[in-house]
């Protein structure tokens, strides 16, 4: 990883209650670039995310984010520190327009070109703008919400499962925009799709049961002989 880190994760355990689910788990995150987290169904992925954003409390280590703690911080104020977050599920406002949806997004934006940058981006949404985002497709609405999320001016962009629901036509599209978007944030993808995740990171964590098992390059994962037994069902 290169030396300069802007999310630093160390020896955190988190779950759900009673139940385990992150044991020990050590990860680094650059100010700028794409990282991968990989791993089977159950292996973690969406609990170490949630965590990061602060909405599973940490039982044991702790964060640190652009040099500050962030273990014990709410939510809100991850965010308003610049973590963005587009969830696997629920992530849009299906009742209000495309527009409506960006203009919540833009909330703390005062900046008044970033919804135009953002259709810029993404140019489908620009032809849906008065549509209510229920009625999108899977893959318009995954667009919708990652402009959202970026309308919050992250450093950091956390995406659980971006493409899930997303016709095969539109993962190339919204691929080719992330890899983008990592080049001037830092980009934590969470992705079934392997080849997806892996155009767009450039280092990649593997985690089995919770824990960090395979770590390394974005390229050197992918050929990595153990890496199809950490993510067989």
């Amino acid at each position: 990883m290169p030396d300069q880190q802007f999310l630093e994760i160390s020896h955190v355990d988190a779950g759900y209650g009673r139940s385990q689910v992150l044991f020990d788990v050590n990860v680094s995150i650059p100010w700028r670039g794409g990282v991968a987290v990989l791993g089977r169904n159950g292996a973690g992925k969406t609990t170490l995310v949630k965590a990061i954003v602060g909405e599973l409390a940490l039982t044991k280590g702790d964060m640190k984010f652009d040099g500050r703690d962030i273990s014990r911080r709410q939510t809100e104020e991850r965010v308003r520190m610049g973590i963005g977050y587009v969830p696997q599920e629920h992530s849009v406002f299906a009742r209000l327009s495309v527009r409506d949806n960006l203009a919540v997004g833009a909330l703390y934006n005062h900046d008044a070109a970033a919804i135009d940058r953002v259709l810029a981006i993404f140019p489908k949404l620009a032809q849906r703008l008065d549509q209510p985002a229920g009625t999108l497709s899977g893959g318009e609405r995954k667009m919708l919400a990652i402009g959202r999320a970026i309308l919050g001016d992250p450093k950091l962009l956390l995406l659980d499962e971006p493409t899930e629901g997303v016709w095969v036509g539109v993962i190339d599209e919204i691929t080719e925009r992330l890899i983008a978007l990592a080049k001037e944030i830092a980009v934590v993808i969470v992705e079934q799709h392997l080849d997806l995740a892996l155009r767009v990171a450039d280092y990649a964590y593997v985690l089995d049961r919770g824990r960090v098992a395979l770590q390394g390059a974005a390229d050197d994962v992918r050929n990595d002989k153990e890496l199809l037994r950490y993510l067989a069902p």
